[in-house]
């Protein structure tokens, strides 16, 4: 399939041709009573809305600002749908992507933020960092700082940006991140410390086990339960 030239408006307004027509009611009712009746949905299951937007075509973008704008202008849709749409498309161009572009990325990770958009746009920011630290390992500094954001949701991210790094991770900053955090009473957070650590586990399990034995007393059931997931009894004992 050759590439598609589009403005950001252009593709946003293809993508709103393609999904409106498919809305199912029904569904986007169950799907807005999942999130807790947060959020406005179309009722559109992933499969269904990825093939409908892949029919645009492949496009072609030529700036990280239009990526980044075509990001946007779906985010402000009011359906979680077309915010879903903008991670697949994030995800799918990252490479365009740098750490300059993370303060483009957080105000949507903060925006109507709920677990499945952060972790969307966390991915991510984990495909940019990774990047980004293999040419300049300085660059994950920028996670240092939102470690302390203000928000747990910028924290939650940050203790996720090693995700699928396997033996690239960097275990200083994924084990003292893990302590940093230890000690909220936050339950994204608590969870976000175990899912990191299971992560690594799958390939390094002696080192993440040592680290929970050491640590057990200070971080959460929910922590360790999560990190040991997939490992030997003693280490919930």
């Amino acid at each position: 399939m050759s590439a598609v030239t589009m403005t950001p408006q252009q593709f946003v307004l293809a993508v709103q041709s393609a999904l409106t027509p498919l809305v199912d009611e029904a569904r986007a009712e169950a799907m807005k009573a999942y999130l807790l009746n947060q959020f406005e949905f179309l009722g559109l299951p992933a499969p269904v809305r990825r093939a409908a937007v892949k029919g645009i075509g492949k496009v072609q973008w030529q700036h990280a600002d239009d990526l980044l704008t075509a990001a946007e202008l779906l985010w402000q849709k009011p359906e979680r749908e077309y915010r879903y749409s903008a991670v697949d498309l994030l995800r799918q161009h990252s490479a365009q992507l740098s750490v300059n572009d993370l303060p483009a990325l957080q105000p949507l990770l903060l925006r109507d933020a709920w677990w499945e958009t952060v972790d969307g746009l966390s991915a991510v920011i984990a495909e940019v960092m990774r990047a980004a630290v293999q040419q300049k390992p300085d660059s994950a500094k920028v996670m240092d700082t939102w470690l302390t954001h203000t928000s747990f949701w910028v924290r939650r991210s940050a203790m996720l940006h090693q995700l699928g790094w396997r033996l690239d991770t960097d275990t200083t900053r994924l084990f003292g991140f893990a302590q940093q955090l230890a000690d909220e009473k936050e339950f994204f957070i608590r969870k976000a410390i175990g899912w990191a650590l299971r992560d690594y586990a799958r390939w390094n399990p002696q080192a993440v086990t040592g680290f929970l034995v050491q640590h057990r007393t200070r971080l959460s059931g929910l922590t360790v339960r999560e990190a040991a997931k997939h490992m030997t009894a003693e280490v919930l004992v």
